[in-house]
This record gives structure tokens, C-alpha cells and sequence, in this order.
């Protein structure tokens, strides 16, 4: 009985001897690795590079890291769409506007849409000219296809997209379990070649801590060749070695760690800051037309020298401060329960 394939394109090689060779060489020696978000861009994320970006929807992703992938022109990349929403809005941003292309292969499960606030005009466009390879999968087979990397597998079986129209547009196959005879889906390995993950506190080797959910960001870390860190602030290491349960990455998957207070705006940090609802609004306003969104584009990211510019142009110290407050307001629910109860009267 011939199996089932899926008819879409593999983006990476599954293979785990491609990644051993690029692990092995990796230092586990506690060196030092801070650097400049600029210097880490220009150094870790190539052209023709697959990337994969950490967080899950607008929360804690690394928009400081993804602002500079478009500054610097980085062109025909593949991306892991897991769980994307103002990140690849960004990276939509180099296609279709006159600075060559930024996406050229896309694995998509969650890409076009920024949840509650509807779709992204721009990276629809982008979708719809046909100038970027796609293959479609579920959330959870990527997040598995990156658990394999970071197990060092192959493939892993599961049982995601079987019988429907996403995994005929997958690169996923039909195995058959040597134990029961049962019909599987074999997800192949991804291991992407850099990824970028935005965490709450790190040290200087790039241990990480991360409050809140942790989506598929332990895995992504251990599966990808390089690893760009950017974080809310560092910490010592005695207070990693302190507490090391709270470790989410260690050290030893890191290649770069960036300080970057606030490196999440527009979107949310747990803890930290609500996302900034007012500019992002902006954002998809702005896309309605190729030349409103070139200029937005222009203000707001190319004569930006770097993120702090950005945020500077997005309100400053002060909208910053307001988004802070907003996030403490809704971690104390029953003040904010009676306070609100206030308002309302």
C-alpha cells in the first residue's frame, strides 16, 4: 500500500549530521557575549538564511532584532510562520516595496493574521504575489518539527494533520508504526540556521530566564544553529547560579546576548508592558496603500539608526511608561476589579 506525501516544498534539511558538525563546534565555555543588536545581525543572519523568530504572537517577540533584518537589507530568507503575527508583519515589510526581498520561503501555520486586530493589508500582498514559496503546517507540527532538531531526530511521528487539506499542502509523510500498524504523520526535523528570542532577564553568557509561557522557545533555542538573544535587562550570573530551575535557555545553545529594555514594543511583555494597541493600529493603517506604507516605513524604521530611535518616534520614555503601567494594572486583578468598578461609576 503506497503511503501518502505531502506536495509541498522541504525548506530545511532534516538531516541530524548537518547539525552535529554545527553543534559540536559550538563552545560550552562560560565567554561573554554581549553585543549591539546591529553587530549581531550583521554577524549571525545571512542572506538565504532560515530563520525562526521566538515568542508567541505579539509577546515577547524580538521586534529590536527583526527591525534590524529589514535596516540591513537581509535578502531570501525562509521563515518558521509558528506563531507570527507583528514579526512577520516587519520581515513582510522588505517585499514589494522597493528594497529587494526580504521573504522568499515561508513554512506557514500562523503568519498573515495580528489575532484580534485583523490581518496585516501588507503581508497579504506579499503572500498573494506568488514571489514567496509556501508550505503549509499546523502550530503544533512545527513546534514538533523543532523538538525533533532539539532532540537531535530525524523526524518525529505524531498524528497532526492527518486525513485534511493542510497536510496534503505540507512536506509531511505517512509512515506506518512498526509496533501497531497505525497510520502516522513523520514530521521532519527543522533546524533553523539562526533564531531570534526576546526573554525577560539574561546574564553575559546568555543564560535566560523567561516568566510566563515559554511556547516552543526551549526547543527553538536547542535547535538552531546560532541563537541571538536580546533581553529585558542583564542580571549577574551568581543570581543564575542562584536559582538555576529558573533557567529557560542555557548558556551554551546562545551565540549573542543583547540588553534591549523594551525590545518587545509594539507587542507585550508579561510582566513588563502592555502592547502598544494605538501603533500598531498605525501600522495597519498605513499598509492600506504601497506608498503610504513606504513612507511610514521610512519615518519609522530606515531613518531610525537603531531600535531606541524607533521608540523615540513611537512616544518615548513616557508612552513607554504608560504601557507599564497598563501591564501592572492587569497583574493585580482584584485592585484593578475594584478600580475599574470606580471608573465605570
Amino acid at each position: 500500500m503506497e503511503l501518502a506525501t505531502g506536495r509541498g516544498k522541504l525548506f530545511a534539511n532534516p538531516s541530524t549530521r548537518l547539525s552535529r558538525d554545527t553543534f559540536s563546534a559550538k563552545s560550552r565555555c562560560l565567554t561573554p557575549k554581549v553585543t549591539t543588536v546591529a553587530q549581531a545581525v550583521r554577524e549571525l543572519v545571512r542572506d538565504g538564511d532560515y530563520l525562526a523568530i521566538g515568542g508567541f504572537g505579539t509577546n515577547r517577540i524580538p521586534t529590536a532584532v527583526v527591525h534590524e533584518i529589514l535596516r540591513q537589507g537581509k535578502q531570501n530568507l525562509s521563515f518558521a510562520g509558528h506563531t507570527a503575527t507583528h514579526d512577520f508583519q516587519i520581515l513582510a515589510a522588505g517585499n514589494l516595496t522597493g528594497r529587494g526581498r526580504t521573504l522568499a520561503r515561508v513554512d506557514s501555520a500562523y503568519i498573515v493574521g495580528l489575532e484580534a486586530r485583523g490581518l496585516s493589508p501588507h503581508a497579504r500582498r506579499v503572500m498573494e504575489s506568488g514571489e514567496v514559496a509556501v508550505t503549509e503546517w499546523t502550530n503544533y507540527a512545527l513546534a514538533v518539527r523543532l523538538q525533533a532538531a532539539a532532540m537531535g531526530l530525524p523526524f518525529l511521528p505524531s498524528k497532526t494533520m492527518l486525513g485534511t487539506d493542510t497536510f496534503e499542502r505540507s512536506a509531511a509523510r505517512v509512515i506506518e508504526c512498526p509496533f501497531t500498524g497505525e497510520k502516522l504523520v513523520a514530521l521532519p526535523a527543522l533546524s533553523p540556521d539562526v533564531a531570534a528570542i526576546h526573554v525577560h532577564e539574561a546574564d553575559v553568557y546568555g543564560n535566560c530566564r523567561i516568566r510566563g509561557t515559554t511556547v516552543a522557545d526551549g526547543e527553538l533555542a536547542r535547535a538552531s544553529k546560532r541563537v541571538i538573544i536580546t533581553c529585558e535587562r542583564l542580571i549577574p550570573h551568581d543570581e543564575i547560579r542562584r536559582d538555576p530551575h529558573l533557567t529557560a535557555i542555557p548558556f551554551f545553545c546562545v551565540d549573542a546576548v543583547c540588553e534591549v529594555p523594551f525590545g518587545s514594543y509594539p507587542g507585550n511583555m508579561p510582566g513588563e508592558y502592555f502592547s502598544d494597541e494605538r501603533h500598531l493600529k498605525q501600522w495597519l493603517e498605513a499598509e492600506r496603500t504601497l506608498e503610504d506604507y513606504r513612507s511610514f516605513l521610512e519615518h519609522f524604521i530606515f531613518r531610525s539608526a537603531d531600535f531606541w530611535e524607533y521608540l523615540d518616534k513611537c512616544g518615548g520614555a513616557g508612552r513607554l511608561q504608560e504601557l507599564r503601567q497598563q501591564e501592572l494594572f492587569f497583574q493585580r486583578p482584584s485592585e484593578g476589579t475594584s478600580q475599574q468598578a470606580e471608573t465605570r461609576r
